[in-house]
């Protein structure tokens, strides 16, 4: 029972882990550019050698976890991360960070496809929200660490560095206990990994389900790292709000995102999850078009709040409902997929709107960020319509 609790914690941990970095970069990301003399868009190179690395570990997570424990794969995955933050605080060129990216989103994909293999066979939808708004509170950690040091009057190196000793230290304890993790994978029912991937990757591939529903987690996870990566650039360069009040509305907008997976783990176990993902979808929108028209100061920081709330259910519920939309043959195999668009979504939503930002001006992202809440909803709509579809076939094909 005490080994459950502390993996328990240490898997929580794992997920604030994955939260600090990206936390860390949309404040850091104007000192960068500055330091490195880049342009607006260059932003884009790094996201590319991350979603690189993140993908090629998300497709390999289920050979990987057959042949190493979860606690292994934890620790060298930790490891890859802090290697990876520690290189970003010492890199003299901005070739080299790129670089980096590459071994950031290895270790980073490996942790996240794992754990929510594991999540969303074994925990309640409410655990995994649980789960995931630990994500929110390192996503939430990290611009406060990185507001902090820039208000220190401290180069923006010092931000990685402090996370990257973090993720050493995560490293240590994940190696620690890493034979406790084997025991309990092993005390677990042995037919559970092998029912979860019982399908080809083929066959996966070929459910126009599937399909649907990466296509959902490329828009939501695009349209949440965009949120966080570009509202500080556009609160502080181009709406000259105050560099401390607009980390502040970075952390606020990660920190909700946070306590609205808190609350979402009980209202999921109340509320239809349909009907409550269709509800924050639009409140995503809301969010947008408050940070687009700008009334105030005030209520475009509140849009953002509202936006990092609405999104807390999103993801963990969606990873949670994937044996149900997909069948449990095919739930190893389309979290990966699930999870490797959304990390496609991670990098190139982001890229493009910088792109953007550097062609029409950073106000085009207020209505880029609506555009993509839309675009999200009728892609859930046509996923929903899609699911039933799929399972009146099953139903028939069985009578």
């Amino acid at each position: 029972m005490q080994h459950t609790l502390t993996l328990t914690l240490l898997a929580y941990l794992s997920f604030v882990s994955l939260g600090l970095p990206d936390g860390l970069l949309g404040v850091a990301w104007p000192s960068i550019r500055t330091f490195f003399q880049l342009p607006l868009d260059a932003l884009g190179a790094l996201l590319v050698t991350f979603t690189m690395g993140y993908l090629v570990s998300s497709f390999g997570s289920g050979r990987i976890l057959s042949r190493l424990s979860v606690g292994t794969l934890l620790t060298l995955s930790s490891l890859a991360t802090a290697a990876s933050l520690l290189g970003y605080m010492l890199a003299p060129r901005w070739g080299i960070m790129v670089a980096l990216g590459g071994l950031a989103g290895l270790g980073a994909g490996a942790v996240d496809t794992g754990m929510n293999i594991y999540a969303a066979t074994h925990f309640s939808a409410r655990a995994v929200n649980w789960l995931h708004a630990c994500y929110g509170v390192g996503a939430a950690v990290g611009p406060a660490i990185m507001s902090g040091v820039l208000m220190a009057n401290r180069p923006w190196q010092w931000g990685y560095g402090i996370v990257g000793l973090w993720q050493g230290l995560l490293a240590v304890c994940f190696a620690t206990t890493r034979r406790w993790w084997l025991t309990v994978n092993r005390s677990q029912d042995a037919s559970a990994p092998a029912a979860v991937c019982a399908a080809s990757y083929g066959r996966t591939w070929r459910l126009p389900v599937v399909w649907w529903s990466m296509s959902v987690f490329f828009v939501y996870t695009g349209l949440e790292a965009a949120a966080g990566t570009w509202a500080f650039s556009l609160f502080h360069e181009a709406r000259a709000i105050p560099l401390p009040t607009a980390g502040t509305w970075v952390s606020v907008y990660w920190g909700a995102l946070t306590v609205g997976r808190l609350l979402s783990g009980v209202v999921v176990s109340i509320v239809p999850v349909r009907l409550f993902l269709r509800f924050c979808m639009a409140g995503i929108a809301l969010g947008a078009l408050l940070i687009w028209v700008h009334l105030t100061h005030l209520l475009s920081g509140l849009g953002l709040t509202l936006m990092g709330l609405a999104s807390a259910p999103i993801f963990p519920s969606l990873i949670a409902t994937t044996p149900d939309r997909l069948g449990r043959a095919h739930t190893a195999h389309g979290i990966g997929l699930q999870i490797a668009a959304a990390v496609l979504g991670q990098s190139l939503v982001p890229s493009v709107v910088g792109v953007l930002a550097r062609r029409l001006g950073l106000e085009i992202i207020g209505p880029s960020l609506l555009t993509a809440a839309l675009l999200l909803l009728v892609l859930y709509e046509v996923l929903t319509v899609t699911r039933l579809k799929s399972v009146r076939d099953a139903s028939r094909k069985t009578r």
